[in-house]
């Protein structure tokens, strides 16, 4: 740990005879000597007083602690004997943090948590000083909740599956085999081989009734991919013909929208059994047997298990990052760092997964159940309705919560089995219990590659996100710019790349989303439901939703405003689902942008989509090329002469494909203004600098 000489200052009064000899004889003194301090010659009365007046201040100079895998933690933190584990670096910190800036300086290899890291207020800067862990020059450190498997012998040589040893009762969602997440086993099965009750599946198809006799049926899972959710529930056994669910998440998932039980569109919808040995087929997928402490691999072409690098997590998440509101953590920055290897494991219990929309699900009993769910609540009803408010949202890798000023910079988001960061999302979201309240909050240069869920999730989507009942909680300030997303949502299909629910004042720049099942980039939340008078569409009779306790009218705003999304590059992105859009946008957000990014590559999918309830958009200046739908506005016109989107402005666009869709009337006061068709790739030259201008700018080296 190094703390050098110049954070030592003069403050007024000049030292002794005395303290000089004292401070001579220090170890401080081997140090260079500290630049000149200009001082200011008072006038003679006060010369005779004997003080001495400063021009300034001088900036204490950063303590470094130094952090090394090759370290030990009974070391002093100094270049020479550095700190092995974050942990004893964090001590060390709140120690320096109240005199000066403090860098973590971390050293290059792979930093095993045996248990997530927790930062607190007394973590980050105070007196307005800097705490930074950067990795050290020409390193690359890695953070993982992982534990590496090895001694693969095979197992089956005629199915050429392999076997090897993990700590048993380990049993992770996801496992990563040379830096590549790889299926658990799995088989598609006809939806027309089962119906479908409030306790299960009955199987009807005699083909399919060797699943009873499948081993460990507690851990069976049903998976199914339908119009925009990606739903997931936990079998408890299997009687005959009977495949009786754990609850609540079978009931869950059965009610709402677009469910398991009834998908918008079955023919398209996909049903899956998974996690069995006896499914393990398919090149590249795995199964775990947590009580015999196994791992059964199918390898891909080429691969050799001798020497393969397989990573298993045995963490649910990273890092928790949380204050209080009363005192948030402030000026924190990672820099450089890798955060690898999660594992959330909701899915795997009673709970499973009721997927609503994009890192959103419905979680616990929900009162009034309705005694026929499939028949009478597949298509929302009051019951489910009720709950809107209530749903919970999927647990980040990494959260930050209660927090100001805090910077993810040049780092890794890789090989994690979740959303990788989540800023001010719910209470249930976050490890510390305190949801939301994220400031000022920057994630710039950085790599979110090969996730199970979504790369970034901004706000909540409770009441207290929307309308924060104190103003410690609101979510704002965000800043999203120069981030590579991609190959994302692997698992939880239906999560978008960056996702804003309620947030004031969010600006997503120059950001490379592509490779994704779900939504590039999507904005806002609540359907218009929570906008100043509510909204019609959830005023009938069969939806209910104002009837419903806690569900109110609110006549002041949310806090969504002043979004911008601009100079983005989105593409190849909606390869799963034919709802949502490339950039997509719900609710009222006074001041939105969305101007000048590219979007392409999306066949037979939605570009620019402004869905329910979307105000005050100004969508302008957007290149848009091979997409099905070019430009989408959900106008809800089976409302009319009621209102719902409306004020809108698309204005000065491009695109080379796809139709327009929605009612852009002035009736709506939805404004279409100068948009032009182009022929193949002809582009006018204004729509060239754009596409050149969209993406990730190039970095500027600067001299320090």
């Amino acid at each position: 740990m190094k703390k050098p000489r110049d954070n030592l200052f003069v403050c007024g009064t000049a030292l002794g005879a005395a303290a000089l000899v004292t401070f001579a004889t220090s170890a401080f003194a081997q140090l260079p000597p500290a630049p000149d301090i200009p001082v200011v010659v008072p006038p003679r009365s006060d010369r005779m007083s004997g003080s001495v007046h400063l021009a300034h201040r001088p900036a204490p100079i950063p303590s470094i602690v130094y952090l090394s895998p090759q370290g030990a933690d009974d070391g002093d933190g100094s270049s020479t004997h550095p700190f092995a584990t974050f942990a004893r670096a964090q001590a060390a910190v709140r120690t320096l943090n109240q005199d000066s800036d403090v860098t973590v300086s971390v050293a290059d290899g792979v930093y095993r948590l045996h248990a997530p890291l927790r930062f607190t207020a007394a973590d980050g800067g105070q007196s307005g000083f800097t705490v930074r862990y950067q990795a050290a020059p020409g390193a690359h450190p890695v953070i993982s909740g992982g534990v590496r498997i090895q001694g693969w012998t095979r197992a089956d040589v005629d199915r050429d599956i392999w076997v090897a040893d993990m700590p048993r009762g380990m049993d992770p969602r996801q496992i990563w085999v040379n830096e590549k997440l790889s299926r658990r086993a799995a088989v598609i099965a006809p939806r027309n081989a089962f119906e479908f009750y409030d306790w299960g599946l009955k199987i009807v198809d005699p083909a399919w009734r060797f699943l009873a006799d499948l081993p460990d049926q507690s851990r069976l899972e049903v998976e199914n991919l339908g119009w925009f959710t990606d739903r997931h529930a936990t079998i408890q056994r299997i009687e005959g013909d009977r495949i009786v669910m754990q609850q609540p998440g079978w009931r869950n998932n059965i009610v709402g929208y677009d469910t398991l039980a009834r998908p918008v569109s079955p023919e398209n919808a996909r049903l899956e059994f998974v996690n069995s040995l006896a499914f393990l087929r398919t090149e590249g997928e795995w199964f775990a047997d947590p009580n015999a402490g196994k791992i059964y691999y199918k390898p891909r072409k080429g691969e050799d298990m001798a020497s393969a690098d397989v990573e298993a997590p045995h963490l649910e998440w990273l890092m928790s990052i949380s204050g209080a509101y009363e005192r948030p953590i402030v000026d924190l920055e990672f820099t450089g760092l890798s955060f690898q290897h999660t594992s959330w494991l909701q899915p795997s219990g009673a709970e499973g997964y009721a997927s609503q929309q994009s890192g959103a699900y419905l979680a616990g009993d929900m009162p009034n159940y309705p005694k026929d769910p499939i028949r009478d609540c597949s298509w929302g009803c009051t019951a489910f309705e009720a709950m809107r408010n209530k749903w919970s949202q999927q647990l980040a890798a990494i959260q930050v919560s209660a927090a100001e000023r805090i910077t993810f910079s040049h780092d890794e988001f890789t090989h994690l089995g979740q959303i990788g960061l989540g800023i001010g999302n719910n209470a249930e979201a976050n490890a510390s219990g305190i949801g939301l309240g994220a400031s000022t909050i920057n994630v710039v240069r950085s790599r979110f590659v090969d996730l199970a869920g979504g790369a970034i999730m901004v706000g909540g989507v409770t009441p207290d996100a929307h309308h924060p009942s104190r103003p410690e909680m609101t979510v704002a300030d965000i800043l999203i710019s120069n981030n590579l997303v991609q190959n994302i949502s692997q698992d939880y299909h239906e999560q978008a790349g960056i996702m804003v629910t309620y947030a004031a004042g969010t600006t997503i720049t120059h950001n490379d989303v592509s490779q994704a099942p779900y939504d590039g980039i999507d904005i806002g939340w609540g359907w218009g439901a929570n906008d100043p008078g509510g909204s019609p569409a959830y005023r009938t009779a069969n939806r209910g939703y104002y009837d419903q306790p806690g569900n109110l009218v609110y006549n002041t705003p949310t806090i969504l405003h002043d979004t911008v999304v601009f100079a983005n590059r989105v593409h190849e992105v909606k390869q799963s689902f034919p709802d949502g859009g490339a950039i997509y946008h719900l609710s009222a957000d006074p001041g939105a942008l969305i101007a000048e990014n590219y979007v392409y590559d999306v066949p037979g999918g939605i570009a620019l989509y402004l869905d329910e309830g979307s105000r005050y958009v100004t969508v302008r200046n957007n290149v848009v090329s091979n997409v099905g739908i070019w430009l989408n506005i959900n106008s809800q016109d089976n409302l009319a002469p009621r209102r719902t989107a409306m004020d809108n402005t698309a204005k000065g666009n491009w695109y080379n494909s796809g139709v327009r869709s929605g009612s852009w009337t002035d009736y709506l006061n939805n404004q279409f203004i100068d948009n032009t068709k182009v022929h193949s790739n002809a582009w006018p030259e204004a729509a060239k600098a754009i596409i050149a201008r969209a993406g990730i700018e190039p970095e500027i080296q600067t001299e320090k």
